[in-house]
């Protein structure tokens, strides 16, 4: 008997796009496909949901290999990055120098220096790095604009004096006087912004692979900017600086390589991961444009973005700050995989103290685990070929590069920066972003969604102070705002916290099982999240049971949990019973009958599309100024 061969293609037989989509169509029975299932972005575009093969037709994510221009696989053939911790050495240069030894011996091999400038002197600058190894460990400075040029002469001194070679020397300087407009509002002419940067690549042209010109679009991430808002900025921001610098008199190859990103990392897991890739491909094309007369191997080489990721301070917490840890893991591997040169993991207690040492060790060793368990740095962009990823590598592109050139007819990066502009577009994002967290569209777990009931955390604030001497001057310009996503939910929470009484939200759980339990779960949740305390209950036989339990809690809140069919019975009951009574009553849901409920007087409902946020702001305004 012949030995029968498996064809998978005869029992598996191909099926196309239009037959895919037929088959959902008709699961989806009557239900629009695109408003279902087709998401629309913040960032401006729709996200399919699936890919297939033929979607990566055309794209120009896939035609390079690693190494290659336009490097949208990685400047590198390999994934290895660097390790990045930052010390405070505005007050001792000797402690932070013995911090930044021992923590090298811990997996660190970057380390970032926050600078005094009023003690910048080679002194100081030789103490901070006694012990430390110049050619295998990168160093990187933030000192004010104004002192990076003799931050610059420093180094050369010392490494010539140390007898390293130059090459080996690797780093940054974070001049951006941009970000100085930005944060502090301090109101720099374009010529003086040229002219601090100018000086600084000057200083350092011996250090060949220290980076001197900082583009820190991390500052727009933590104020909540969208994936391709932040790289459309990043994208003008480096193309304003090379400009500054070619005009001046600078190599092209110079500027370019001058130039250092430090992004943020936010929690859209795969957005963030395209955003990187996307990032690259943008610059390599963008330091293209510069190439007159020839595109020379040195540009082509300098064309290579060197990205530092931080992860975002937008959505830590307070609250519940052993989640940070998820927050910065999940942020981490996003950046990893997509080649980033150097990570900072931000500690999972940054928000509200000093980071601890154990929070410090926490954050190194996310890295290391990424590393040596994970093996994330054996393995060049593994999300090639990706066909979601590439269609988002492709999208985020598309959309940056469209904001990118809309910034560049209004007249560049320093004049929206000048006029506000951009200030006034993170506000408006800003807005928007925290308008999604208090109508839980976006979740913040642990803060609008799913607290920890009795956590409090008043106590573990406290201030943290390192920075540099640049104070806001009077004439200042706009600045960018500053926020998290947690924090009007936070200060609920603190509100409620140093009340004299914390009140009490009592669910009056009765009728139908199912919905019962859940619509006090999800009412338990609610007011958990301005810190009440609740209680949850198994049912009652009646409503005057349930009130008289209530008022033997001592509640400051009665929620009615029920059906919404049960509802036109249970509440007018309840109702009755508790009108002009001083306890608070809710009907957890949105009934069909909440119109003739609130004929009654029902004020207060909660359900799935109130603004949590404004909702609880009110019930605090009634309840904990009694």
């Amino acid at each position: 008997m012949a030995e029968e061969k498996l064809n998978m293609l005869a029992e598996f037989p191909a099926i196309s796009s239009k037959a895919w989509k037929e088959k959902i169509v008709a699961d989806l029975k009557g239900a629009d496909f695109d408003k279902k299932l087709v998401w629309r972005t913040s960032e401006g575009f729709n996200v399919q949901p699936y890919y297939r093969q033929e979607d990566l037709k055309g794209l120009k994510t896939t035609v390079s290999a690693p190494g290659q221009f336009p490097y949208v696989r990685g400047t590198k053939t390999h994934n290895e990055w660097a390790i990045r911790q930052n010390i405070c050495a505005t007050k001792n240069a000797r402690k932070a120098n013995a911090k930044a030894l021992d923590i090298l011996n811990k997996g660190v091999n970057s380390l970032g220096f926050c600078l005094n400038a009023e003690k910048l002197s080679y002194r100081y600058i030789k103490t901070l790095l006694e012990g430390i190894k110049l050619d295998a460990v990168a160093i990187n400075f933030n000192v004010c604009a104004c002192k990076a040029p003799e931050l610059a002469n420093i180094l050369v001194r010392l490494v010539g004096r140390s007898g390293y070679d130059f090459k080996a020397v690797t780093g940054s300087i974070n001049v951006d006087p941009i970000k100085n407009m930005l944060l502090k509002g301090k109101p720099l002419t374009k010529e003086q912004v040229a002219e601090k940067i100018v000086a600084t690549v000057k200083a350092a042209k011996t250090l060949v692979n220290f980076r001197v010109v900082g583009v820190n679009s991390v500052a727009l991430n933590n104020s909540g900017a969208y994936c391709a808002q932040e790289l459309a900025y990043a994208l003008a921001w480096g193309a304003e600086y090379m400009t500054m610098m070619t005009e001046a008199g600078l190599p092209n190859y110079l500027a370019a390589r001058s130039i250092r990103f430090n992004m943020g990392i936010g929690g859209n897991y795969f957005m963030e991961l395209a955003k990187f890739r996307a990032a690259r491909l943008l610059w390599a094309k963008i330091v293209e444009a510069y190439k007159a007369p020839v595109f020379t191997a040195a540009l082509k080489e300098a064309a290579k973005m060197n990205v530092s990721a931080e992860t975002s301070r937008f959505n830590m917490t307070i609250f519940d700050a052993y989640v940070n840890m998820l927050r910065t893991q999940t942020e981490t591997m996003s950046a990893a995989l997509a080649g980033v040169d150097e990570i900072v993991v931000t500690p999972f207690d940054a928000t509200y103290e000093e980071p601890t040492e154990f929070a410090e060790r926490i954050a190194r060793n996310q890295q290391l685990l990424l590393k040596e368990e994970s093996h994330f740095d054996k393995v060049v962009d593994p999300a090639a070929g990706s066909y979601y990823i590439e269609n988002l590598t492709n999208s985020i592109a598309e959309e940056a590069w469209k904001q990118f050139l809309a910034i560049q007819e209004e007249g560049g990066m320093y004049e929206l920066v000048a006029a506000g502009k951009v200030q006034e577009a993170m506000a408006a994002t800003l807005k928007a972003r925290l308008s999604d967290v208090a109508k839980r569209k976006e979740v913040i777990l642990g803060s609008n969604q799913f607290p920890n009931f009795t956590e409090k955390a008043g106590k573990k604030i406290k201030e943290v102070v390192c920075g540099c001497c640049c104070a806001k001057p009077e004439n200042a310009i706009a600045t960018l705002p500053v926020a998290r996503a947690a924090e009007e939910f936070e200060a609920l929470r603190l509100e409620t916290e140093a009340a004299k009484k914390q009140p009490v939200a009592f669910m009056l759980t009765i009728g139908n099982l199912a919905m019962r339990i859940a619509r006090a779960q999800f009412s338990c949740n609610f007011f958990a999240c301005a810190g009440y305390k609740v209680i949850d209950n198994n049912g009652f036989k009646s409503v005057a049971e349930g009130i008289k339990a209530a008022r033997k809690a001592k509640a400051d809140i009665i929620v009615l949990c029920s059906s919404d069919d049960e509802y036109a019975v249970y509440a007018p009951q309840a109702w009755l019973q508790l009108e002009g009574a001083k306890e608070v009553f809710v009907v957890a849901g949105a009934p069909a009958c909440t119109e003739d409920l609130q004929k009654l007087g029902i004020e207060n409902f909660i359900n799935v599309r109130v603004n949590v946020l404004e909702t609880l702001k009110k019930f605090n305004a009634q309840l904990l100024n009694k």
